[in-house]
């Protein structure tokens, strides 16, 4: 499989603003890491905390920043080695109240090609996208065939898989001309009645699959506490052999699709039909 995987995969994580997007995404390159990837994580969240826990808890200076204070970048100021060897980014964004957030995307992805961060060694290059906002700048990943595959984290909370919903939608109007798919559904469970066949269904509906059920665990909080990834703090934690497992699943994954999004009231119905 790695010499598949040389074949390198550009991948967006997106979702619910709130569902543990990050919290998934550094535990899934930590995890892939661990399995001799070469990777480069992206935050593309002005908050620019997706990659804080693969680097000890501190604070990274995003492309966006950098460029305010010193009118230029150069790669060794917005590219640091994290766990694993991960090559971690934060786009940033622009100051409180002024300009568009989105902006920070496509700046830092030009600024980091120009830069020659996409090196050829790299086995992928994962985007941590903001929210449930595929408008825009956040559209990037996907409008612009920055990202070929996308996977979505939700839970069983209506709200959570309305998000979801949604992201298909663009995903599907920018398949044409951005060439992007959906590799599948990531449930981080909420612990909600009947969730992980709820989800499965949901998967289904959108005609794609959940490739990985995350269960709630309180040492996600624990390592977060000790400025880690579960993966470096618990190795040998079920928590972290699940995250090992959607490794897995992602690595070997070929399974790529253009989304059916449903229609508002086949969702409640769905929703409606797990919950009752």
């Amino acid at each position: 499989m790695h010499k598949e995987s040389k074949k390198r995969r550009q991948i967006a994580i997106y979702g619910k603003g709130g569902i543990g997007k990050s919290t998934i995404t550094q535990n899934l390159t930590a995890a892939l890491a661990g399995k001799g990837r070469i990777i480069m994580q992206i935050g593309c969240d002005p908050k620019a905390d997706s990659t804080r826990m693969l680097i000890g808890g501190k604070r990274q200076q995003t492309v966006l920043d950098t460029l305010r204070q010193y009118g230029q970048v150069k790669l060794d100021d917005v590219l640091k080695s994290g766990f694993g060897g991960i090559r971690c980014v934060e786009s940033g964004g622009p100051e409180p109240g002024v300009g568009c957030a989105g902006r920070g995307i496509i700046t830092a992805i030009d600024l980091l090609e120009s830069m020659g961060a996409y090196t050829a060694d790299l086995d992928y290059i994962f985007y941590d996208v903001l929210g449930d906002v595929v408008c825009g700048g956040f559209a990037m990943p996907i409008r612009e065939g920055k990202a070929r595959e996308i996977y979505i984290v939700t839970s069983g909370e209506m709200m959570s898989m309305y998000a979801a919903n949604n992201i298909c939608i663009g995903i599907k109007k920018f398949a044409a001309t951005g060439g992007a798919r959906l590799g599948g559904i990531i449930c981080n469970a909420r612990r909600i009645k009947k969730e992980e066949e709820l989800i499965k269904a949901f998967a289904e509906k959108l005609g794609s699959r959940m490739i990985e059920f995350i269960p709630w665990d309180s040492i996600v909080h624990q390592a977060e506490i000790n400025k880690q990834t579960v993966v470096q703090y618990a190795p040998e934690s079920s928590q972290a052999q699940k995250y090992a497992s959607l490794a897995d699943s992602i690595d070997e994954n070929r399974d790529l699709v253009i989304p059916t999004p449903m229609e508002l009231e086949e969702l409640e119905d769905l929703a409606g039909q797990w919950g009752a």
